[in-house]
């Protein structure tokens, strides 16, 4: 982190780019390109000028924000950029600013920076590149939670009472020759441990919906040929993403696609349709249909006639573990409601679309997400919970068993690692595993 690093924040071609600088040299690197002297001027202030080419040709009428050490995104000496959002504008300041001495950053460089300037923790870190993400209102909700602490906030109460107990048992194997004195009462002790134990596992609990709140939830639309499949699926995602024909068989593969409907993400899965047929390639995307109906939370049966009772018992018990909504098509065409579909349709002429919408959204069953709320969106924060929730089992099941109070320190330390390698901190985070996490950033943040 000794270098000085730039890179371009915004997308080009908006009306305003943004070009960052973090590093020692930030302030003087921008100096040597800016029309102004940027020494005179304090921290936190913004000044307008012109960025000037080695030949002293400007290149743009610019606004600088001058940031200081520590107070700063990065912890370090930073500049921001202000510029037009053309791609060439961007691109010369960028290579200006190389030229006199910034590196290119890399991807997630500048909130890298942050974390190991101590600016915020490594949940915290990750939270950026949710809150990037988010998709949906829900999504967006549960990483700016995780943004503010709130995540951080939980795990440093389990970790001050895994400490306090830590403590009581090593000082009672200070004092184990004193017979007559009582540091932990391990009757306490147990009660505290199943007490961590309860909120780790609420934890882990919270992994499923949080991965369906940020990847979306995933509905399979199934049903005969020439149903009106892949009309419902464009219809739904108010775009044509599905071919459309008279003719069976049209979709011979798997299509999906997202889009929001109050505010909560879905994941529309247009299936092959189900029938019996000879053409080899078709046969493969039905098979695939039956792997993706496997795979959903909730599934959209399309009709355009009654179902056989044969046909019911078949799908209800392939969907025994999801939420099936059966829904006639065709209802502009056929006016006698379906016994059997839960609801009643036109694709074609977009009759009925918000009932079905708002089936979907009961069908979710996604809590309103406060900005308080805890919840457990990323894989590798779910595997430190489900190896923290092992060692404190396992103190549990030795205050059971009257062990030792060096055996049962010995995992409250391994489940306090385990909680610490979330927010982290230099101590527990390899090098491989920073890189890993924020590879994944976009260049600029």
């Amino acid at each position: 982190m000794d270098n000085t690093i730039a890179a371009i924040a915004t997308a080009t071609g908006g009306a305003i780019g943004i070009i960052r600088v973090s590093g020692s040299d930030a302030v003087s690197i921008v100096n040597k390109v800016f029309s102004k002297d940027l020494t005179a001027f304090r921290a936190n202030s913004v000044v307008f000028g012109e960025i000037i080419d080695d030949s002293g040709e400007p290149i743009d009428e610019v606004l600088v924000s001058i940031f200081r050490a520590p107070h700063s995104y990065t912890g370090e000496d930073s500049v921001e950029i202000s510029c037009h959002g053309s791609r060439y504008i961007l691109n010369q300041v960028l290579s200006l600013l190389i030229e006199h001495g910034a590196s290119q950053a890399g991807p997630g460089e500048f909130t890298q920076r942050a974390f190991m300037n101590g600016k915020m923790d490594l949940s915290r870190a990750e939270a950026v590149a949710d809150v990037i993400a988010a998709e949906s209102r829900a999504a967006h909700r549960v990483a700016i939670n995780q943004l503010r602490g709130g995540f951080s906030s939980k795990l440093s109460v389990l970790r001050d009472k895994l400490l306090k107990m830590t403590s009581l048992l090593e000082l009672e194997l200070d004092f184990s020759d004193h017979e007559e004195l009582e540091f932990a009462d391990r009757t306490e002790l147990r009660s505290l441990a199943e007490e961590i134990n309860s909120h780790i596992s609420q934890l882990i609990l919270s992994y499923k919906a949080g991965q369906v709140i940020k990847s979306g939830i995933p509905v399979a639309i199934v049903g005969k040929t020439n149903v009106g499949k892949s009309t419902l699926l464009n219809l739904l995602l108010g775009d044509d993403r599905a071919i459309v024909s008279d003719i069976h068989g049209t979709t011979r593969d798997v299509i999906e696609d997202t889009v929001q409907i109050g505010g909560i993400l879905f994941r529309f899965i247009d299936t092959a349709g189900l029938r019996h047929t000879d053409d080899a390639i078709e046969r493969i995307g039905i098979e695939r249909t039956y792997q993706k109906l496997a795979q959903a939370r909730i599934v959209i049966w399309l009709i355009d006639c009654e179902p056989t009772t044969e046909e019911l018992d078949e799908m209800q018990e392939k969907c025994i573990d999801k939420h099936l909504i059966i829904v006639a098509n065709k209802c502009d065409l056929s006016p006698t409601p379906s016994a059997s579909a839960h609801l009643s349709i036109s694709a074609k002429q977009t009759l009925g679309i918000n009932l079905l919408q708002d089936r979907l959204i009961s069908a979710a069953d996604i809590p309103e997400i406060s900005t308080q709320e805890v919840i457990v969106t990323n894989a590798r924060h779910y595997d430190a919970l489900l190896n923290a929730h092992k060692s404190i089992q396992r103190v549990i099941d030795a205050f059971a068993m009257n062990l030792s109070g060096d055996l049962i320190a010995e995992d409250l330390r391994d489940c306090i690692h385990h909680l610490g390698s979330i927010v982290a901190n230099g101590e527990i985070t390899t090098q491989e595993t920073l890189n890993s996490i924020f590879s994944h950033f976009c260049v600029g943040k």
